[in-house]
């Protein structure tokens, strides 16, 4: 006898699912924030793609091939579920999903839209390491064959009973390979057929805009709760401790990674905070409904620390990842992986195994490093071989004179249109208020007959020293006629050193305002006197003569 639907489990799959689709944009956000302010628009779109892309190819073949009936080899799925065809006449429980026990009763189309939000994000995740280099086009090509050829497989071989990794005893149980270990091994590879990025690693970027990046960063780990609790597929007591273990994981990765960058690099940074929450995140992702709470804390930790001293690899190996995607997501999912090894308990999940720490001895820790280096091996190579014909025919890489304006040459717009000076604080007051602030009376210029000269003193000013209603009362007192304020970047003797996620960039070109004032002759001292006042390091002033010009007569 058929069993029946469960009403709970079924609404707790779909609001995972949901969880997991928001994770895309916030992906997106995290990896926006990081990136020079012209190339914004270009990463976002690069993860709004899959949205599109992966879904249809998901629903076409991915499914069939990820969890139809296995073809026998233990490799792929058959092709009857094409296009989901017959998905609606499969009995109740319709999932092939071996992490779960039997009994599982949900509506099929509720596990299929669950596990294409799987498949979206994961090719969203190379994005991050190969930022600035991307072809929209190609990018879209690319992820069309990957999301079919490299990740339904590897679901196959992991999550469908019948794949040969399932069969062998690797476990996973929400994508510390599937996702994180397949999607690191492919950055790997594409990276080598893309290539560095203009003058890396001596190029020094600065993340655009910090605060998207810590919002990319919450919708994650908000995102992450359906990512890891889901995987169940029930409502139920495992659900509640995978939710917990995730959020726990993510708390010590966290605390971990900022002690050791404070130890390190004498700053704990919000951006290093995030970094290590999405290591713990990652790391405990294979693990999370088979450990029990202590083991999760245990986990976030290790993935502190190995993660953030994994930041070096990419300078010793030569191999330009922009965001760390590799130390982050690859690293974390390989030794979260390895870790399920030691940590795995049955008294926490009754269809797991026990790990090494446990009593199971050193056998799922075998089979784990078996899985690991068979994806790892399968995703490189597959990757590679796709990403060298999509370079060699479409194209993949972008022109290297493109790499630092993507907006403008993918967009035709872009992302910011800010102007610095109006930002500066200056007067104003409560608007209940209604009170207009008087206006200045500016000095007019003195008549000294039509020879009279007239000067035009520049200076470069702090922007971090001024306040507009200060400057312009001090000019107004010194007899300025007129003030004109631009943006401007000068050499200074004394570089600015800023360090992202242990890569020290130094400015030696800073923001300074430039300053020019019209004033008579008389008054050119005081304006220089103005000016040291609000300027920094060591003051300078410019100063031309002018002449009025004379009046067009009509």
């Amino acid at each position: 006898m058929p069993n029946v639907l469960n009403g709970a489990d079924t609404a707790w799959v779909l609001v995972c699912a949901a969880l997991v689709l928001f994770m895309t944009p916030g992906l997106a956000f995290f990896y926006a924030g990081q990136v020079p302010s012209r190339n914004t628009l270009a990463m976002l779109q690069q993860n709004f793609i899959p949205l599109g892309v992966v879904s249809i190819t998901w629903i076409l073949l991915g499914y069939t091939i990820a969890f139809g009936d296995d073809a026998g080899t233990g490799l792929v799925g058959n092709l009857k579920l094409f296009g989901l065809m017959h998905t609606r006449t499969t009995p109740a429980p319709a999932p092939s999903f071996h992490v779960v026990a039997p009994g599982v009763t949900i509506p099929t189309l509720a596990f299929v839209t669950f596990q294409m939000m799987f498949a979206i994000i994961t090719p969203a995740l190379i994005t991050g390491a190969t930022a600035g280099r991307l072809r929209l086009l190609g990018w879209a090509v690319f992820i069309a064959i990957w999301s079919v050829v490299v990740y339904a497989p590897v679901a196959h071989w992991l999550w469908h009973p019948g794949g040969w990794l399932a069969r062998f005893g690797a476990q996973d149980w929400a994508g510390g390979m599937v996702v994180h270990t397949s999607a690191g091994a492919a950055v790997l590879a594409i990276l080598l057929v893309v290539g560095r990025r203009r003058n890396w690693p001596k190029l020094g970027t600065l993340p655009n805009s910090l605060p998207l990046t810590i919002v990319g960063a919450g919708i994650l780990w908000f995102g992450w709760f359906g990512f890891n609790a889901g995987d169940g597929l029930r409502a139920d007591g495992i659900a509640a401790q995978a939710l917990l273990n995730t959020h726990i994981a993510a708390a010590a990765g966290l605390v971990v990674w900022l002690i050791v960058e404070k130890l390190r690099s004498k700053h704990a940074t919000v951006l290093g905070g995030a970094s290590g929450a999405v290591a713990g995140l990652a790391t405990v992702t294979p693990c999370a409904g088979y450990v029990s709470t202590l083991s999760a804390l245990a986990i976030g930790a290790i993935a502190g620390l190995l993660c953030y001293l994994a930041l070096r690899v990419k300078f010793y190996l030569r191999f330009d990842d922009a965001l760390d995607v590799v130390a982050v997501h690859f690293v974390g999912g390989v030794i979260g992986s390895l870790l399920l090894g030691l940590f795995g308990q049955r008294a926490a999940n009754s269809v797991g195994a026990n790990g090494l720490f446990f009593g199971g001895g050193a056998g799922l820790l075998g089979r784990q490093a078996v899985a690991v280096l068979a994806v790892a091996a399968f995703s490189f190579c597959l990757t590679w071989l796709i990403a060298f014909a999509v370079e060699k025919t479409v194209g993949l890489r972008v022109a290297p004179a493109d790499e630092g304006r993507l907006d403008r040459v993918q967009q035709a717009v872009e992302a910011y249109h800010l102007d610095a000076i109006s930002g500066l604080p200056g007067s104003g007051g409560p608007e209940a208020r209604r009170a207009v602030a008087p206006t200045r009376a500016v000095a007019p210029p003195v008549a000294e007959g039509p020879d009279a000269t007239t000067n035009l003193v520049t200076g470069l000013l702090d922007p971090e020293r001024v306040q507009t209603d200060e400057l312009e009362d001090a000019l107004s007192h010194a007899g300025a006629s007129s003030v004109v304020v631009t943006e401007a970047h000068a050499a200074v003797e004394t570089p600015q050193a800023q360090t992202v996620r242990g890569y020290r960039r130094n400015l030696e070109l800073v923001s300074r305002l430039r300053v020019e004032v019209l004033v008579p002759e008389r008054s050119v001292g005081a304006v220089l006197h103005v000016f040291d006042q609000f300027s920094a390091e060591h003051p300078e002033g410019f100063v031309q003569d002018v002449r009025p010009s004379a009046s067009v007569q009509r």
